[in-house]
Protein backbone atom coordinates (compact mmCIF):
# COMPACT_ATOMS: atom_id res chain seq x y z
CA UNK A 1 0.00 0.00 0.00
CA UNK A 2 2.71 2.50 1.04
CA UNK A 3 2.49 6.10 -0.06
CA UNK A 4 -0.20 5.22 -2.63
CA UNK A 5 -2.78 5.48 0.15
CA UNK A 6 -2.14 9.24 0.27
CA UNK A 7 -2.52 9.85 -3.48
CA UNK A 8 -6.34 10.22 -3.51
CA UNK A 9 -5.99 13.12 -1.09
CA UNK A 10 -3.91 15.24 -3.48
CA UNK A 11 -4.86 13.97 -6.95
CA UNK A 12 -7.84 16.39 -7.14
CA UNK A 13 -5.18 18.99 -7.98
CA UNK A 14 -4.97 17.38 -11.43
CA UNK A 15 -8.54 18.54 -12.11
CA UNK A 16 -7.89 22.23 -11.51
CA UNK A 17 -6.94 23.03 -15.15
CA UNK A 18 -10.09 21.44 -16.57
CA UNK A 19 -12.26 23.24 -14.01
CA UNK A 20 -11.41 26.59 -15.58
CA UNK A 21 -10.96 25.55 -19.20
CA UNK A 22 -14.25 23.62 -19.30
CA UNK A 23 -16.19 26.80 -18.56
CA UNK A 24 -14.67 28.53 -21.56
CA UNK A 25 -14.24 25.84 -24.21
CA UNK A 26 -16.67 22.97 -23.60
CA UNK A 27 -20.38 22.81 -24.17
CA UNK A 28 -21.93 23.46 -20.74
CA UNK A 29 -23.73 20.11 -20.82
CA UNK A 30 -20.46 18.25 -21.43
CA UNK A 31 -18.62 20.36 -18.86
CA UNK A 32 -21.24 19.80 -16.15
CA UNK A 33 -21.26 16.04 -16.63
CA UNK A 34 -17.49 15.70 -16.86
CA UNK A 35 -16.73 17.86 -13.82
CA UNK A 36 -19.43 16.22 -11.72
CA UNK A 37 -18.15 12.71 -12.44
CA UNK A 38 -14.55 13.73 -11.72
CA UNK A 39 -15.52 15.48 -8.48
CA UNK A 40 -17.73 12.62 -7.29
CA UNK A 41 -15.17 9.88 -7.95
CA UNK A 42 -12.28 11.80 -6.44
CA UNK A 43 -14.31 12.69 -3.34
CA UNK A 44 -15.23 9.04 -2.78
CA UNK A 45 -11.62 7.96 -3.21
CA UNK A 46 -10.25 10.56 -0.80
CA UNK A 47 -12.91 9.67 1.78
CA UNK A 48 -12.02 5.99 1.46
CA UNK A 49 -8.37 6.93 1.93
CA UNK A 50 -9.19 8.75 5.16
CA UNK A 51 -11.20 5.73 6.29
CA UNK A 52 -8.26 3.39 5.77
CA UNK A 53 -5.95 5.74 7.61
CA UNK A 54 -8.47 6.05 10.44
CA UNK A 55 -8.47 2.25 10.90
CA UNK A 56 -4.73 2.37 11.48
CA UNK A 57 -4.99 5.37 13.77
CA UNK A 58 -7.91 4.05 15.80
CA UNK A 59 -6.17 0.73 16.35
CA UNK A 60 -3.42 2.58 18.22
CA UNK A 61 -5.78 4.26 20.69
CA UNK A 62 -5.99 2.61 24.13
CA UNK A 63 -9.32 1.01 24.90
CA UNK A 64 -10.53 0.91 21.28
CA UNK A 65 -13.09 -1.81 20.46
CA UNK A 66 -11.18 -3.10 17.43
CA UNK A 67 -9.63 -6.58 17.40
CA UNK A 68 -6.13 -6.75 18.88
CA UNK A 69 -4.76 -7.96 15.57
CA UNK A 70 -5.58 -4.62 13.95
CA UNK A 71 -2.75 -3.00 15.92
CA UNK A 72 -0.30 -5.61 14.66
CA UNK A 73 3.05 -4.16 13.48
CA UNK A 74 2.37 -5.45 9.96
CA UNK A 75 -0.80 -3.34 9.82
CA UNK A 76 1.04 -0.23 10.97
CA UNK A 77 3.87 -0.90 8.54
CA UNK A 78 1.41 -0.74 5.63
CA UNK A 79 0.99 3.01 6.14
CA UNK A 80 3.96 5.41 6.16
CA UNK A 81 4.01 7.63 9.25
CA UNK A 82 1.19 5.49 10.60
CA UNK A 83 1.08 7.08 14.05
CA UNK A 84 0.73 10.67 12.80
CA UNK A 85 -1.32 9.95 9.68
CA UNK A 86 -3.69 7.61 11.47
CA UNK A 87 -4.48 10.00 14.31
CA UNK A 88 -4.85 13.01 12.02
CA UNK A 89 -7.26 11.02 9.82
CA UNK A 90 -9.69 10.50 12.72
CA UNK A 91 -10.77 14.17 13.15
CA UNK A 92 -10.44 14.76 9.40
CA UNK A 93 -12.89 11.97 8.56
CA UNK A 94 -15.27 13.09 11.30
CA UNK A 95 -15.15 16.63 9.88
CA UNK A 96 -16.00 15.28 6.42
CA UNK A 97 -19.00 13.35 7.73
CA UNK A 98 -20.25 16.32 9.76
CA UNK A 99 -19.86 18.76 6.84
CA UNK A 100 -21.54 16.44 4.34
CA UNK A 101 -24.28 15.55 6.81
CA UNK A 102 -25.05 19.22 7.49
CA UNK A 103 -25.19 19.95 3.77
CA UNK A 104 -27.50 17.01 3.07
CA UNK A 105 -29.73 18.00 5.99
CA UNK A 106 -29.89 21.63 4.86
CA UNK A 107 -30.64 20.56 1.29
CA UNK A 108 -33.49 18.35 2.49
CA UNK A 109 -34.84 21.03 4.83
CA UNK A 110 -34.82 23.69 2.10
CA UNK A 111 -36.73 21.44 -0.28
CA UNK A 112 -39.24 20.42 2.38
CA UNK A 113 -39.87 24.02 3.42
CA UNK A 114 -40.25 25.12 -0.18
CA UNK A 115 -42.82 22.43 -0.93
CA UNK A 116 -44.70 23.24 2.27
CA UNK A 117 -44.82 26.91 1.32
CA UNK A 118 -46.50 25.94 -1.96
CA UNK A 119 -48.81 23.28 -0.52
CA UNK A 120 -51.87 25.53 -0.74
CA UNK A 121 -51.18 26.44 -4.36
CA UNK A 122 -52.87 24.71 -7.31
CA UNK A 123 -51.02 21.61 -8.52
CA UNK A 124 -49.62 23.22 -11.65
CA UNK A 125 -46.06 23.09 -13.03
CA UNK A 126 -45.79 26.90 -12.78
CA UNK A 127 -46.58 28.86 -9.64
CA UNK A 128 -46.84 32.65 -9.76
CA UNK A 129 -46.62 34.26 -6.34
CA UNK A 130 -48.20 37.68 -5.72
CA UNK A 131 -45.01 39.21 -4.39
CA UNK A 132 -43.38 42.51 -5.33
CA UNK A 133 -39.91 41.09 -4.70
CA UNK A 134 -38.47 39.91 -8.05
CA UNK A 135 -37.17 36.33 -8.01
CA UNK A 136 -37.70 32.98 -9.70
CA UNK A 137 -36.37 29.47 -9.19
CA UNK A 138 -36.90 25.83 -10.11
CA UNK A 139 -38.07 23.58 -7.27
CA UNK A 140 -37.13 19.92 -7.91
CA UNK A 141 -39.09 17.00 -6.57
CA UNK A 142 -41.62 14.39 -7.60
CA UNK A 143 -43.61 17.27 -9.02
CA UNK A 144 -40.99 19.69 -10.20
CA UNK A 145 -42.34 23.23 -10.23
CA UNK A 146 -41.26 26.62 -11.47
CA UNK A 147 -41.84 29.48 -9.06
CA UNK A 148 -41.81 33.13 -10.09
CA UNK A 149 -43.18 36.31 -8.58
CA UNK A 150 -45.35 38.98 -10.13
CA UNK A 151 -42.62 41.45 -9.18
CA UNK A 152 -40.25 39.79 -11.65
CA UNK A 153 -42.69 38.83 -14.40
CA UNK A 154 -44.11 42.36 -14.58
CA UNK A 155 -40.64 43.66 -15.43
CA UNK A 156 -40.06 41.25 -18.33
CA UNK A 157 -41.36 41.34 -21.89
CA UNK A 158 -43.50 38.37 -23.06
CA UNK A 159 -40.60 36.73 -24.94
CA UNK A 160 -38.33 37.30 -21.96
CA UNK A 161 -40.86 35.64 -19.67
CA UNK A 162 -40.91 32.67 -22.01
CA UNK A 163 -37.11 32.56 -21.87
CA UNK A 164 -37.21 32.65 -18.07
CA UNK A 165 -39.64 29.73 -17.86
CA UNK A 166 -37.65 27.76 -20.45
CA UNK A 167 -34.48 28.32 -18.42
CA UNK A 168 -36.04 27.10 -15.16
CA UNK A 169 -37.71 24.18 -16.93
CA UNK A 170 -34.31 23.14 -18.29
CA UNK A 171 -33.02 22.96 -14.71
CA UNK A 172 -35.81 20.54 -13.82
CA UNK A 173 -35.56 18.44 -16.98
CA UNK A 174 -31.80 17.92 -16.70
CA UNK A 175 -31.97 17.53 -12.88
CA UNK A 176 -29.27 20.10 -12.34
CA UNK A 177 -29.89 20.03 -8.59
CA UNK A 178 -28.31 16.57 -8.49
CA UNK A 179 -25.16 17.79 -10.22
CA UNK A 180 -24.92 20.68 -7.78
CA UNK A 181 -25.49 18.46 -4.75
CA UNK A 182 -22.75 16.03 -5.85
CA UNK A 183 -20.13 18.74 -6.36
CA UNK A 184 -21.10 20.49 -3.12
CA UNK A 185 -20.67 17.24 -1.19
CA UNK A 186 -17.40 16.58 -3.01
CA UNK A 187 -16.05 20.03 -2.09
CA UNK A 188 -16.76 19.32 1.57
CA UNK A 189 -15.15 15.89 1.37
CA UNK A 190 -11.97 17.33 -0.15
CA UNK A 191 -11.30 21.11 -0.25
CA UNK A 192 -9.12 20.64 -3.34
CA UNK A 193 -12.37 20.00 -5.27
CA UNK A 194 -13.84 23.45 -4.61
CA UNK A 195 -12.83 24.82 -8.05
CA UNK A 196 -14.93 22.07 -9.64
CA UNK A 197 -17.92 23.04 -7.51
CA UNK A 198 -17.61 26.66 -8.62
CA UNK A 199 -17.30 25.61 -12.24
CA UNK A 200 -20.38 23.35 -12.17
CA UNK A 201 -22.49 26.09 -10.57
CA UNK A 202 -21.67 28.20 -13.62
CA UNK A 203 -21.89 25.49 -16.31
CA UNK A 204 -25.26 24.28 -15.01
CA UNK A 205 -26.64 27.79 -15.48
CA UNK A 206 -25.06 27.99 -18.93
CA UNK A 207 -26.58 24.61 -19.78
CA UNK A 208 -30.03 25.95 -18.89
CA UNK A 209 -29.30 29.14 -20.86
CA UNK A 210 -28.48 27.18 -24.00
CA UNK A 211 -31.57 24.98 -23.65
CA UNK A 212 -33.72 28.08 -23.18
CA UNK A 213 -32.17 29.71 -26.27
CA UNK A 214 -33.02 26.63 -28.32
CA UNK A 215 -36.63 26.66 -27.10
CA UNK A 216 -37.13 30.39 -27.59
CA UNK A 217 -35.18 30.46 -30.83
CA UNK A 218 -33.18 33.56 -29.92
CA UNK A 219 -29.99 33.70 -27.91
CA UNK A 220 -30.28 37.49 -27.66
CA UNK A 221 -33.72 37.23 -26.05
CA UNK A 222 -32.39 34.91 -23.35
CA UNK A 223 -29.45 37.24 -22.78
CA UNK A 224 -31.82 40.20 -22.34
CA UNK A 225 -34.02 38.22 -19.95
CA UNK A 226 -31.01 37.24 -17.82
CA UNK A 227 -29.64 40.77 -17.75
CA UNK A 228 -32.97 42.38 -16.95
CA UNK A 229 -33.77 39.83 -14.22
CA UNK A 230 -30.35 40.38 -12.68
CA UNK A 231 -30.80 44.15 -12.66
CA UNK A 232 -34.20 44.14 -11.00
CA UNK A 233 -33.21 41.41 -8.53
CA UNK A 234 -29.92 42.97 -7.46
CA UNK A 235 -31.21 44.36 -4.15
CA UNK A 236 -34.12 42.00 -3.67
CA UNK A 237 -33.92 39.71 -0.63
CA UNK A 238 -34.48 36.08 -1.63
CA UNK A 239 -36.72 33.82 0.45
CA UNK A 240 -35.06 31.06 2.47
CA UNK A 241 -36.17 28.36 0.05
CA UNK A 242 -34.78 30.12 -3.03
CA UNK A 243 -31.41 28.45 -2.52
CA UNK A 244 -32.02 26.53 -5.76
CA UNK A 245 -31.77 29.76 -7.72
CA UNK A 246 -28.04 30.10 -8.40
CA UNK A 247 -27.66 33.01 -10.86
CA UNK A 248 -23.98 32.51 -11.59
CA UNK A 249 -21.74 35.23 -13.08
CA UNK A 250 -24.36 37.12 -15.09
CA UNK A 251 -22.00 39.18 -17.32
CA UNK A 252 -20.18 36.03 -18.45
CA UNK A 253 -23.46 34.26 -19.17
CA UNK A 254 -24.76 37.21 -21.20
CA UNK A 255 -21.48 37.46 -23.13
CA UNK A 256 -21.61 33.73 -23.89
CA UNK A 257 -25.15 34.03 -25.23
CA UNK A 258 -24.18 36.94 -27.45
CA UNK A 259 -21.39 34.77 -28.92
CA UNK A 260 -21.87 31.85 -31.34
CA UNK A 261 -23.45 28.74 -29.84
CA UNK A 262 -20.92 26.26 -28.40
CA UNK A 263 -20.28 23.04 -30.28
CA UNK A 264 -21.55 19.95 -28.48
CA UNK A 265 -18.85 17.28 -28.24
CA UNK A 266 -18.67 14.13 -26.18
CA UNK A 267 -14.94 14.72 -25.59
CA UNK A 268 -12.73 17.69 -26.53
CA UNK A 269 -9.97 17.25 -29.14
CA UNK A 270 -6.80 15.88 -27.56
CA UNK A 271 -4.54 18.44 -29.22
CA UNK A 272 -6.18 21.44 -27.56
CA UNK A 273 -5.50 22.88 -24.12
CA UNK A 274 -8.91 21.84 -22.87
CA UNK A 275 -8.41 18.37 -24.33
CA UNK A 276 -5.10 17.94 -22.54
CA UNK A 277 -6.66 19.21 -19.32
CA UNK A 278 -9.56 16.78 -19.70
CA UNK A 279 -7.19 13.86 -20.20
CA UNK A 280 -5.16 15.03 -17.21
CA UNK A 281 -8.26 15.06 -15.04
CA UNK A 282 -9.32 11.65 -16.40
CA UNK A 283 -5.90 10.16 -15.65
CA UNK A 284 -5.91 11.71 -12.19
CA UNK A 285 -9.36 10.27 -11.52
CA UNK A 286 -8.32 6.81 -12.76
CA UNK A 287 -5.14 6.81 -10.68
CA UNK A 288 -7.11 7.95 -7.64
CA UNK A 289 -9.64 5.14 -8.10
CA UNK A 290 -6.93 2.52 -8.62
CA UNK A 291 -4.88 3.75 -5.66
CA UNK A 292 -7.85 3.70 -3.30
CA UNK A 293 -8.98 0.30 -4.55
CA UNK A 294 -5.48 -1.13 -4.22
CA UNK A 295 -5.11 0.32 -0.72
CA UNK A 296 -8.51 -1.03 0.35
CA UNK A 297 -7.79 -4.54 -0.93
CA UNK A 298 -4.32 -4.53 0.63
CA UNK A 299 -5.68 -3.36 3.98
CA UNK A 300 -8.42 -6.00 3.97
CA UNK A 301 -5.89 -8.76 3.25
CA UNK A 302 -3.54 -7.52 5.97
CA UNK A 303 -6.33 -7.22 8.54
CA UNK A 304 -7.63 -10.66 7.63
CA UNK A 305 -4.17 -12.14 8.07
CA UNK A 306 -3.77 -10.35 11.41
CA UNK A 307 -7.16 -11.55 12.70
CA UNK A 308 -7.74 -15.00 11.17
CA UNK A 309 -11.13 -16.58 11.67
Amino acid sequence: MGVFVFLPLVLPLTAWPIARLAEQHLHPRTASRLLTVVAGVMALCSTLCLGLLMVVGTAQLPGNPLPDGWSDPEVRAAVPYDEVAGRVAIPALLAVFVACGRLAWRHRTVRRNAHRALADRPASPVVVLPDDEPYAYALPGARGRIVATTGLLSRLQPRERRALFAHERAHLTARHHRFLLVVQLAARANPFLRPLRTAVVYTAERWADEDAARVVGSRRTVARAIGRAALVSRHAPSPAFAAFAAPGPVPRRVAALLSPAPVARVWPPAGTAVGLAAWGAAVGTAVSAMSSANSAVTMVLILHAATPL
